[in-house]
């Protein structure tokens, strides 16, 4: 059985949240929340929580389907991370010029399946 949660716009640069999603792709799930609750990444709370959201929605899945699911099978199978838009933002510079600033966003989605 297959899950999935997707958080979209998320206020992190994909670059940086690719260093995490990476460190918990192909993990169980007990394992892959366990790392992230003691990595002190900003992308690490996002991606505990969305993993979360997944065994949530395999849970709901399973309930529909009048199957029983058991937490611990779940495992990440894919973890992608992609680019969102930027928020373009300006800042004052010398002579009354001005330089933009991008602020980046990513959307991240995970895929939980059982053994």
């Amino acid at each position: 059985m297959e899950s999935r949660a997707v958080l979209r716009n998320a206020r992190v640069s994909a670059r940086k949240a690719r260093i995490v999603a990476n460190m918990v792709r192909g993990q169980d799930v007990p394992e892959a929340i366990e790392a992230l609750t003691f990595t002190e990444r900003k992308s690490a709370p996002l991606i505990r929580k969305l993993i979360e959201s997944a065994v949530a929605n395999a849970e709901d899945l399973a309930k529909s389907a009048s199957e029983d699911i058991d937490v611990d099978d779940l495992f990440v199978k894919t973890i992608m991370v992609d680019e969102g838009p930027s928020l373009r933002r300006f800042r004052p510079r010398a002579q009354g010029r001005a330089t933009r600033i991008l602020k980046k966003t990513s959307h991240i989605t995970v895929v939980l399946e059982t053994h």
